[in-house]
Order: C-alpha cells, then sequence, then structure tokens
C-alpha cells in the first residue's frame, strides 16, 4: 500500500510537469520581429511593454520608434512597420486627417493629457477661455492670466502629432492654435517637449502624464487636476485612447506583444506606473 501511493505521488508529480512543459517551450519557443512607429505618447509604454515581452520570448525582436502618430499607419500602410502606434483611431476620419483603410486599431491605454509650464510660473490653474486665448495668441502676458509680469512663450507639437490632435479638441474646444511669432516654437516629440518646457522659462506647451517631471507644472484645467482619478470620474476631459494599428488583423508575435500590452498583468502594472490608465476602468 505504501509502495502504491509513493507510485501514485511520483505519478502526479510527473503528470504536472509533463502538462507544463508545452507552455513553456510554447512560449520560448516564439519567434520573429516586430516593428513599431508613431506615436511618442505611446512610446514609454511601448518600451516598456517590449521589455517585458522580451524576456518572455527571448527570441522575438522589438524595435520601436516614435516620430509622431501619423507617421503610425503611414508606416503600416507602407509595409515598414508591424504595429503603427496613434493617439486616435485611424479607421476613422478625424480633423486634419483621413482614416486609414485596411487597417485595424487595437484599444491599449487610456492617455491624459496635461497642460505644463515651467517651474519659474506662478499659475497653477486656467481656464478654458484662458488656454483658448494663450494657444491662440491673443493673451501673451502672464500677467493677464494672474501670474507675473512675463512673456508666454508658446511651445506647440508639429501636425501629426496625436497628442496635439486631443489636447485641441479636449483642451481648446477646436480653437486653432498660433502658428508663429518670436515667443512661439514648435517641437516634434513628446520628448522635445519635454525638454523644451523644463528648459524655458516662462514656457507653457502641455503633453501626456508619462512625461511630466518635478521641473514642471502641471496644472489643473477650471479648478480640476489632471489625475487618473479625475478622468476616471469624468471630471478632467482632456484625455485620449491610445491605438496600435495593424495592417488586418495581426499575426504571430506581433498578435502576441498587443495582447501582452492589453493584459490585466500589463494593464494593472508597469501601464499604471507610467501614469497611463488601463482601458478597463473607463465605464
Amino acid at each position: 500500500m505504501k509502495w502504491f501511493k509513493q507510485l501514485t505521488i511520483a505519478a502526479l508529480i510527473a503528470a504536472i510537469g509533463f502538462s507544463a512543459v508545452p507552455v513553456v517551450d510554447a512560449a520560448s519557443k516564439l519567434s520573429g520581429k516586430v516593428v513599431i512607429n508613431g506615436s511618442s505618447a505611446l512610446l514609454p509604454l511601448t518600451l516598456q511593454a517590449a521589455n517585458e515581452f522580451k524576456k518572455l520570448h527571448p527570441k522575438v525582436k522589438i524595435s520601436a520608434s516614435a516620430a509622431g502618430s501619423i507617421t503610425g499607419p503611414q508606416a503600416v500602410r507602407k509595409g515598414i512597420a508591424d504595429i503603427g502606434a496613434v493617439d486616435w483611431d485611424a479607421t476613422k476620419d478625424v480633423p486634419g486627417f483621413k482614416k486609414f483603410d485596411g487597417q485595424v486599431a487595437h484599444k491599449v491605454a487610456v492617455i491624459p493629457f496635461a497642460t505644463v509650464v515651467n517651474k519659474n510660473v506662478s499659475v497653477t490653474n486656467l481656464t478654458t477661455k484662458q488656454l483658448q486665448d494663450i494657444f491662440s495668441g491673443k493673451v501673451t502676458n502672464w500677467k493677464d492670466v494672474g501670474g507675473k509680469d512675463a512673456d508666454i512663450i508658446v511651445v506647440n507639437r508639429t501636425f501629426g502629432s496625436g497628442t496635439r490632435v486631443n489636447f485641441q479638441d479636449k483642451a481648446l474646444g477646436g480653437v486653432d492654435f498660433m502658428t508663429k511669432g518670436n515667443n512661439y516654437k514648435e517641437v516634434k516629440t513628446s520628448g522635445d517637449m519635454k525638454t523644451a518646457i523644463e528648459t524655458t522659462p516662462n514656457a507653457i506647451g502641455y503633453m501626456d502624464l508619462a512625461y511630466v517631471t518635478d521641473k514642471m507644472t502641471a496644472l489643473s484645467v477650471n479648478d480640476v487636476a489632471p489625475t487618473e482619478a479625475n478622468v476616471i470620474n469624468g471630471k478632467y476631459k482632456v484625455w485620449g485612447y491610445g491605438y496600435y494599428m495593424t495592417k488586418g488583423e495581426p499575426k504571430g508575435a506581433t498578435k502576441e506583444f498587443i495582447e501582452y500590452v492589453q493584459s490585466a498583468k500589463f494593464q494593472n502594472g508597469s501601464l499604471k506606473k507610467l501614469k497611463f490608465i488601463p482601458i478597463s476602468a473607463m465605464k
């Protein structure tokens, strides 16, 4: 009887071990290359996910670059990227951009966007009207919105930026940006915006929360702070979904990578730590 029990236990351990082997092998055998281009707002998320995914699947190569949202679906259409990261659903028309036929949009994150100013700016809250006046060039001095007597330096993203599309629509109510002037500059990426705001006294710009540092101030809008809680409860309106665009339904390593980014493990872990919001949090 003792011998039978030992044999049964040994058989059970062997069965468990055997059943686990295919899962491990399947993961380790996944191979291929995934090329990602597009949104710089989503780049911190993409790089973190790529780092984690490659540890699980060492035979998969992932490269990611960011030159602005519009370059994502463009690169997919040209066949030079497997995934186009973009801050709007590029299967639909948005102001300034036509939809990309034949592509599939995969929702991967909620992106809160913040109005940001250099640390030397004393203003901590602006109304929608004040934002419209500043970014359109009607108000040019901080004293006119409760700050010090100093020229406002407006920093804008170049055309094609998804952050720009979202900010113009949701923070400015569609009001046009100013486009020139001694106190106006444009930058290409979220990283460039971060550098410009940190190093330019009296500057104002906008970016997603993942790029906000202690060298700048993220402003409240209409007395509502740009926080995860305020996005989820509906009080803060300046946010959008981030998408991964693919040419048709994805396959292989591309499909597995997108599903990893959408997984509860990543959404509730690294994604939240990077100041994005899980897509499941929005009702």
